[in-house]
């Protein structure tokens, strides 16, 4: 019998707790009432704010009313809204060709970045074999919770460095996939980079832990992905009650 790569994850110390809170303040989230008649709305709020708060991550921050107002020309915070808007059409793909789609985001958020000859290619060699491992996680390699395999998919990409330019916000992009195509988060109403930057010196401090491929940095890693999710869940929620839609 095969044996699944990321199940021992979920038996470091903490973990599996940790993922099981987060579960529940997400499924909490996704019963809000507003959702019934105010999804879509919701939906598109929650693509704002991940992806202003995805290219601040890369250190493009900027004033999330000046996004909504169509004022930032940022290249990198234009990328990120470009791949957000993308993720639903490529979430079909992701789980049979997750390397075409990691092209294609890289393509989408470094646009006007990177030399357009370095648009979906990964630029370190030595990523490849990682890259294809992921591959195969991401293509059914394992049956772990969605939001574990989100965290994998984020870290991994973090630590390969494989795309130049804005590598973190195709790292993000495709968590957010993950989740979405995983069927966790399938209408994208889970701001996990806005609870990744509420979270920052943690958030960079477990993604150099999980680089390390320890087990201390695995959990170190798992267990703020966890509060991240937790910390979306209660954005989700503060989205829902705050003007129009707690109507």
């Amino acid at each position: 019998m095969q044996v699944d790569p990321l199940a021992p994850l979920l038996d470091l110390a903490d973990v599996r707790p940790a993922f099981d809170a987060a579960r529940a303040a997400i499924d909490a989230a996704m019963r809000h009432r507003a959702l019934r008649r105010s999804g879509g709305p919701v939906a598109a709020e929650v693509a704002l704010r991940s992806s202003v708060a995805s290219a601040a991550l890369d250190t493009h921050g900027f004033d999330l009313e000046g996004v909504r107002a169509g004022v930032v020309t940022d290249p990198v915070v234009q990328g990120a809204l470009r791949a957000t808007a993308a993720l639903d059409g490529l979430t079909g793909t992701w789980a049979k060709a997750p390397r075409q789609v990691l092209a294609k985001l890289h393509t989408l958020i470094a646009r006007d970045v990177v030399p357009e000859a370095s648009l979906g290619r990964p630029v370190q060699p030595a990523a490849a074999p990682r890259l294809e491992a992921l591959s195969t996680l991401v293509t059914g390699g394992t049956s772990v919770p969605v939001l574990v395999q989100a965290a994998v998919v984020h870290g991994e990409l973090l630590a390969l460095k494989a795309f130049e330019g804005p590598n973190g916000v195709v790292a993000r992009a495709a968590a957010r996939l993950t989740l979405i195509g995983g069927g966790l988060d399938p209408r994208g109403l889970l701001a996990m980079d806005v609870g990744h930057r509420s979270r920052e010196p943690e958030y960079v401090g477990a993604a150099n832990a999980f680089a390390t491929g320890t087990p201390d940095g695995l959990r170190s890693w798992l267990r703020h992905y966890a509060s991240a999710a937790e910390r979306a869940a209660q954005e989700l929620v503060d989205i829902c009650e705050s003007g129009a839609y707690a109507q």
